[in-house]
């Protein structure tokens, strides 16, 4: 969601030499980006001095700190960059020489408690579910753009994006022995955030397999190392049910075996992901690549993939009264989840890989 704030800056500074600092778990995700001069990878266990260290012999001019934290300002400050803008934060705003404010229009995400969770759900409920309208002036998107603006960036939004080179889809697509011939599909049934974030695993199945038989295509399968027995599961309970019928391709279980690069390859050739809302569903958004995801503890509003209110993203939710609550975990039935059809599913994902 910051990639639309570093294009931003890069067209305002066609010229200037824009560097990133950024986990190094997540450097990869960066390769090739037209916005970017330089990657600073910080490593765990490096303290603020270090990374402060790196930044000071660079001799940056200014400093966009997009992070609310306050060692994110205190290591810019210790770097002794000239300028240093952030938006105004509690135990932070004295390492800043620009203090923005919030934006108009600026939410933030409050964790709901149980007690107003069970007082809502109580309460009168709505049948609707699926894509329903949205608003998107609150979408963290915009947070960074109201940054890079203070620099004289253009604050419209723009779709994010990360890049992907022909060869590495070639590469992906070889070393995994991908048929190019048939629709490849998506499936992430995880979220690392926790299991309020994630449709149930049988329901991924039953749409995957009903997807499958009407189209005849191939699913890969996602996840992180922590997902292999989720995504076992998932792939198991579609091979059983295409065993009978030789002809259907039989999914492909990638989770574990990714590098981030192949994964934004992978997620590149797919024709639509299936996902829960979690980093995989904005990295398939910003390589190109439409996506359907089922929402119900967190909001699309906010954290929306790919460009907000772009029609091609199909983005599913129940109306219910606790939703978004924002827990890891259900304090009472899962509503809000459990409201969202396999049949939604079913529809939003054949709709979203039918070719235009």
């Amino acid at each position: 969601m910051t990639t639309p704030a570093l294009l931003r800056l890069r067209e305002r500074f066609p010229q200037a030499h824009i560097a990133l600092l950024t986990p190094a778990k997540l450097a990869d995700l960066w390769h090739h980006h037209p916005a970017l001069s330089e990657l600073v990878p910080f490593y765990p266990g490096e303290g603020s001095w270090t990374i402060s260290r790196r930044l000071k012999a660079a001799n940056f001019d200014v400093g966009l700190i997009f992070p609310n934290s306050p060692r994110s300002a205190l290591e810019l400050w210790l770097a002794r960059i000239p300028e240093r803008i952030g938006y105004s934060r509690p135990w932070r705003d004295w390492f800043l020489t620009r203090r923005v404010a919030n934006r108009p229009g600026h939410q933030r995400m409050p964790k709901r408690s149980v007690r107003e969770i069970r007082r809502l759900a109580a309460g009168p409920s709505s049948s609707e579910t699926g894509q329903q309208q949205m608003s998107f002036a609150a979408h963290q998107m915009q947070d960074y753009l109201h940054l890079a603006a203070t620099l004289g960036a253009n604050s419209a939004p723009l779709a994010p994006a990360l890049t992907v080179t022909p060869g590495e889809t070639a590469a992906v697509a070889q070393r995994f022995e991908l048929s190019l011939e048939v629709p490849i599909l998506g499936l992430n049934p995880g979220a690392e955030y926790g299991p309020a974030k994630r449709w149930p695993p049988d329901r991924f199945v039953e749409a995957a397999i009903a997807i499958q038989r009407k189209i005849h295509c191939q699913w890969l399968i996602f996840g992180a190392a922590g997902d292999t027995h989720l995504a076992a599961q998932v792939a198991e309970g579609i091979r059983r049910a295409l065993a009978p019928d030789p002809d259907e391709l039989r999914p492909f279980n990638l989770a574990g075996q990714t590098s981030l690069r192949d994964l934004l390859a992978l997620l590149k050739l797919c024709r639509v992901v299936l996902t829960n809302d979690t980093g995989p569903m904005h990295a398939a958004a910003a390589v190109g690549t439409r996506v359907v995801v089922p929402f119900g503890s967190t909001s699309p509003e906010l954290t929306a993939p790919g460009l907000p209110g772009d029609s091609r993203h199909q983005l599913l939710r129940a109306a219910v009264a606790c939703s978004p609550c924002f827990r890891r975990t259900c304090p009472i039935d899962f509503r809000c989840m459990r409201a969202i059809t396999v049949d939604q599913v079913i529809a939003a994902v054949l709709h979203a890989a039918t070719p235009v």
